[in-house]
């Protein structure tokens, strides 16, 4: 299965027209949050990845909320958040939200490491695991040099190791990647990455 995956959109009309270009060389097409900024107009940004026939997997980012995410969608367009799916075989597990809480805010949509610790035990399997935070100690710096992911999202990655742990999020750390295990985890940012998985 060939899967283009983004990240951290943040309503760019024209990086959104280049992803959607690009999917159609795709089988599938994954989403790992924050489409629009400080959950403003999330209908106008979905509506710019409108043209994305392929299957979309997608989870919310900090910048807007399950609930919204699911409503703003185009049809066709599968939401995860504490749960999975299954496409053409490749099971895919997703977490959205900022992990652990962030600085920014009430109007940023955050889970603290119990809480994610919990929605992650709900996943006993995964090829694909899709978290808009990435794990503690990869892809995860900012520009300050603080390691600011999630142990409960690194934890979930040691238990299951699935082939791919994508994320977002840190946008310091947009385009790194690093291993935890057998799993190649990277932090996509809003670019095209294609990646090549089997059942």
């Amino acid at each position: 299965m060939r899967i283009l995956a983004f990240s951290d959109l943040h309503h760019s009309r024209r990086r959104a027209e280049a992803l959607v270009a690009a999917s159609a060389e795709a089988d599938l097409v994954i989403g790992a949050g924050d489409f629009c900024n400080m959950r403003q107009d999330l209908i106008g940004a979905m509506n710019l990845l409108g043209g994305i026939a392929k299957p979309f997997v997608v989870v919310p980012g900090n910048a807007e909320s399950h609930e919204e995410l699911r409503d703003a969608a185009h049809e066709g367009t599968q939401v995860l958040h504490g749960t999975g799916t299954t496409v053409d075989g490749v099971k895919l597990f997703g977490l959205g939200y900022g992990v652990p809480t962030t600085p920014f805010g009430a109007w940023s949509c955050d889970l603290s490491e119990r809480e994610a610790t919990a929605l992650l035990s709900q996943c006993a399997e995964a090829d694909i695991l899709i978290t808009h935070s990435p794990p503690k100690g990869v892809a995860d710096v900012t520009s300050g040099g603080m390691s600011v992911g999630s142990t409960a999202v690194r934890d979930a990655i040691e238990r299951l190791q699935p082939q791919l742990a994508l994320c977002g999020h840190i946008h310091d750390s947009w385009g790194r990647e690093g291993t935890i295990g057998r799993t190649c985890v990277v932090n996509l940012g809003p670019t095209e990455n294609w990646f090549e998985v089997t059942p």
